[in-house]
């Protein structure tokens, strides 16, 4: 009986202290993980309301899938790659453990010569790297309107950076919306009136192809 009884003492603690940590655990599992989405209008929402845009679309795609994970809106209207590059070191905050880069939209539509964007998007993947967060990468294309010499510069940024500092690249953000349809003119019940940004809909699809990618980002998390 005395045995008995200095085992429950040894290790009656023990076991509570082992009940209060996988208490602690199952609160704030180790698969939990922080993504910050940085990008531009596409990225914060333009247009749609809070719950429509495509951060908390993705972050509502990611639950579905069994993800804990938290994506952080880092999209500011209007921003371009160098826009991006200057918010990129509080973006970073230590709790993030992952980055979704969607920039260079608005760098085309301005017309800003390629080898600054490209300039931008590598300093911003530099910067990533030196932190150890692995990057999603994804690629835009330039209108043909601006030229054959200017799309294939600005269209090249995206698959050569990726391929130099062997982050995962989705090919384009509205890769998901032309794979619907190859008419242009059917593509309408996807956008805004603008028809530049996606509305709900859009969003919607845009997120059903994106998110794969997400996820393999996730995989890449230590």
């Amino acid at each position: 009986m005395v045995f008995a009884f200095a085992r429950f003492i040894t290790y009656g603690p023990i076991r509570a202290l082992r009940n209060v940590s996988l208490a602690l655990l199952l609160a704030n599992p180790a698969s939990a993980a922080t993504i910050a989405a940085l990008g531009d209008s596409l990225t914060q929402g333009y247009g749609l309301a809070p719950e429509e845009g495509f951060v908390p679309q993705l972050q509502a795609w990611l639950a579905a899938q069994g993800q804990t994970v938290t994506v952080q809106n880092a999209g500011v209207s209007g921003d371009t790659s160098a826009g991006g590059l200057a918010r990129l070191d509080w973006t970073l905050a230590p709790d993030v453990q992952g980055l979704i880069v969607t920039l260079g939209a608005n760098d085309m539509l301005r017309g800003i010569d390629p080898a600054q964007t490209r300039a931008n998007l590598d300093a911003i993947l530099l910067g990533a790297k030196a932190k150890n967060i692995p990057v999603l990468l994804i690629g835009m294309q330039a209108a043909s309107n601006y030229g054959p010499d200017y799309k294939a510069q600005f269209d090249a940024i995206y698959p050569d950076l990726a391929a130099q500092y062997e982050v995962l690249l989705a090919p384009s953000f509205f890769a998901p919306l032309v794979a619907k349809s190859p008419d242009p003119a059917a593509l309408t019940q996807y956008l805004q009136p603008d028809g530049l940004h996606p509305n709900a809909l859009g969003v919607q699809v845009i997120v059903s192809g994106i998110g794969p990618y997400v996820l393999d980002l996730l995989k890449e998390i230590p």
